[in-house]
């Protein structure tokens, strides 16, 4: 008998590994993996390259509103290695957009309402034929709350701040310290979990993920086993 295909929503805080504990089990299952908090990130990076972003890091929302149409993120699969990547305007940004100037505002530009609806509507439009697996905030509260299987990820903020640390600077960045990144996940926890607009929660009906003390194969076999389970699959 033929799986049947589902929407799988993967929730939770920042630096959780959300978005690659995602990917893996997409191309396992040879879903699509759309990566929304990468939406927001193109937003913000656009922000700042367009001199919406004040020294605070508050963001001109009205000239924002105003240059929405100019925005248009997509996503593209790098023959090379074989990883989703996100494109803004045309122009790949998925590293620019890991970066600390992003992850610094990225909180402030997520939690304007039109922003959200405009981004919601687009992440709802690609799950319209199931068999994807998506990550971010809200997907199983706001986006898809009626998905077949919704996971909350969660690890404590000092775990979530050394991960994150270790991944910068294995990419280079040598200019930032720990406990500047932790202030970051915690002020980014504060942000998420209290803004009015689609705040960052369990879904009532989620399985929670606590992946603190587990090992990336650990989650992975954890999530997939989930998957066997709601979808019927015996594998």
């Amino acid at each position: 008998m033929e799986t049947r295909r589902i929407i799988i929503a993967i929730d939770g805080f920042s630096s959780t590994g959300k978005s690659t504990m995602a990917k893996t089990l997409a191309r396992r299952i040879g879903y699509a993996y759309i990566d929304t908090g990468a939406m927001y990130r193109a937003v913000a990076l656009f922000c700042i390259e367009n001199g919406l972003i004040g020294a605070d890091g508050t963001v001109d929302e009205a000239g924002l509103e105003s240059r929405l149409g100019d925005i248009a993120i997509t996503f593209g699969v790098n023959a090379a290695t074989g990883q989703s990547e996100t494109f803004l305007n045309g122009r790949c940004v998925e590293r620019e957009i890991r970066d600390m100037r992003v992850s610094g505002v990225v909180s402030n530009v997520a939690k304007i309402a039109f922003v959200r609806h405009a981004l919601v509507s687009q992440q709802q439009a690609m799950g319209r034929g199931k068999g994807i697996v998506m990550d971010g905030r809200d997907i199983g509260t706001v986006v898809f709350p009626d998905a077949e299987m919704k996971v909350f990820v969660t690890a404590s903020a000092e775990t979530r701040a050394r991960r994150r640390y270790d991944e910068l600077v294995a990419k280079g960045d040598t200019g930032v310290t720990y406990d500047q990144v932790l202030r970051n996940v915690e002020e980014r926890d504060r942000i998420d979990t209290t803004r009015a607009e689609s705040p960052l929660r369990k879904a009532d009906d989620a399985y929670v993920l606590d992946n603190s003390n587990m090992t990336i194969d650990e989650q992975n076999r954890w999530l997939l086993d989930l998957y066997d389970k709601i979808a019927g699959n015996d594998r």
